[in-house]
């Protein structure tokens, strides 16, 4: 049980961290999440099932949604149409793209195609009992290496120029910077990540399906969320760590929801609304201690 909650809080930990660069930093609000994800897990289980090494499926899975990304993203910089309906467009397209890759097929099975997951079970039974708890270590030396590489590389210039396009556009435009530049690259990258969390998530799974990303970017949403709550902080050594932490939380949630939600009369069909209430009621509370932060600052002022 543990061990699939924190297993899956890893993998999709991935998307969540992707979700947060583009809703958090670039202020965008991406729905390209949802095709880009199985994309990743289609391109993961073509190449898996033709041979090729994991690792090289994985930076090709990685090519694929960064590509997804740079098409949502030309046409809300080119084409001038609103970022939300850009992602619709791109996510609608996608599932064309999907059924191509898969060769028409709504579904590739991979239970009898060797893995980096059936490999790491394999090697941990020589060691314990457990074989799943070598790919629990595993998915947490990967989410941890994307999130450090993540806080490294916002440290730098053009990461700081990046999560300042988000809060003021008009700065980067008057320093002389191109902001199309920077929304597509931070676009591309987050898309890329959303693909490889698909491509691991269809390695455990064993399987790559087309409907493989529907509602993806709202349990992406609720994880951020949900991580906002446990931590409050501005550095950004926090902001990708409660990501994560908020992406395990959320998987914990639908785990009690589906194992123990009988007792209140609720079944598997209702994990979706129990998503969106989850997410109304994150931005109620979040809108509610914002209005008393203020209240308390213009008190304070008036004294």
């Amino acid at each position: 049980m543990i061990e699939g909650i924190l297993t899956e809080g890893f993998i999709y930990g991935i998307m969540v961290l992707a979700v947060f660069i583009t809703f958090r930093v670039l202020n965008f609000a991406d729905m390209t999440v949802d095709g880009s994800l199985p994309l990743g897990a289609a391109i993961m289980a073509v190449c898996l099932v033709n041979g090729l090494p994991s690792i090289l499926a994985l930076a090709i899975a990685f090519l694929g949604g960064a590509a997804a990304g740079l098409v949502t993203a030309l046409i809300h910089t080119k084409l001038k149409i609103p970022d939300l309906l850009a992602g619709i467009l791109t996510m609608t397209m996608l599932r064309s793209v999907i059924l191509r890759v898969m060769s028409n097929r709504a579904n590739i099975p991979l239970l009898r195609t060797d893995t980096i997951f059936t490999n790491i079970t394999n090697w941990s039974r020589q060691f314990t009992d457990n074989p799943n708890t070598g790919i629990v270590i595993y998915c947490l030396i990967v989410v941890l290496g994307i999130k450090i590489a993540l806080d490294i590389f916002f440290r730098t210039d053009f990461g700081l120029t990046l999560g300042a396009l988000g809060v003021n556009p008009q700065l980067i435009i008057s320093q002389g910077m191109n902001p199309d530049v920077l929304k597509i690259t931070g676009i591309c990258l987050s898309n890329g990540l959303v693909a490889i969390s698909g491509a691991f998530a269809a390695m455990y799974q064993g399987f790559a399906d087309v409907s493989f990303g529907l509602g993806t970017i709202v349990s992406g949403l609720a994880s951020l969320m949900l991580g906002e709550f446990l931590l409050r902080s501005n550095r950004i050594a926090i902001l990708t760590l409660r990501a994560v932490l908020g992406s395990i939380l959320y998987r914990a949630m639908m785990y009690a929801a589906r194992n123990y939600g009988y007792h209140i009369h609720m079944n598997p069909n209702d994990l979706n609304l129990m998503t969106g209430l989850l997410i109304i009621v994150c931005i109620v509370i979040s809108r509610q201690k914002l209005v008393k932060s203020v209240s308390f600052f213009k008190k304070n002022k008036n004294r």
